[in-house]
C-alpha cells in the first residue's frame, strides 16, 4: 500500500501569507496600493485623490512599508510612494477582477 505523501507550508511561509492578507483585509489600504498600482504618489497627492488625511495616509504606508509592499523615493522634501511587490498588486487585481464578476 502506498503512503500519502502531503507537502504543508512552514509556519514562517503561513504566518507571511496570513500577514498579506491582512493587509489586503483594510479598505483603506486596497485603496492606496490600487493608486500606487496606477501612478507613483506623495501623501499629499494620495489624501487629495483619496479624500483621507495626510495622517490617516501616512498611517497605512507605515504599515505597507514595514510589509514591504510600498518603497519610496525621497525628491528633496517629498517622499513619493510606489508598489514593492507586483505579486501582491497581482492578487489585489484578481480579487478586484472577481469582485466585478457578479
Amino acid at each position: 500500500m502506498e503512503k500519502d505523501v502531503h507537502s504543508f507550508l512552514s509556519p514562517d511561509t503561513l504566518e507571511k501569507v496570513s500577514t498579506i492578507f491582512k493587509a489586503l483585509s483594510d479598505p483603506t489600504r486596497i485603496k492606496i496600493l490600487y493608486l500606487l498600482s496606477e501612478e507613483e504618489c506623495s501623501v499629499t497627492h494620495m489624501s487629495e485623490v483619496l479624500n483621507l488625511s495626510q495622517s490617516a495616509v501616512s498611517h497605512q504606508l507605515s504599515m505597507l512599508r514595514n510589509l514591504r509592499l510600498v518603497k519610496y523615493r525621497r525628491e528633496a522634501n517629498t517622499l513619493y510612494y510606489s508598489c514593492d511587490d507586483g505579486h501582491v498588486i497581482s492578487l489585489l487585481t484578481q480579487a478586484i477582477q472577481h469582485a466585478k464578476c457578479d
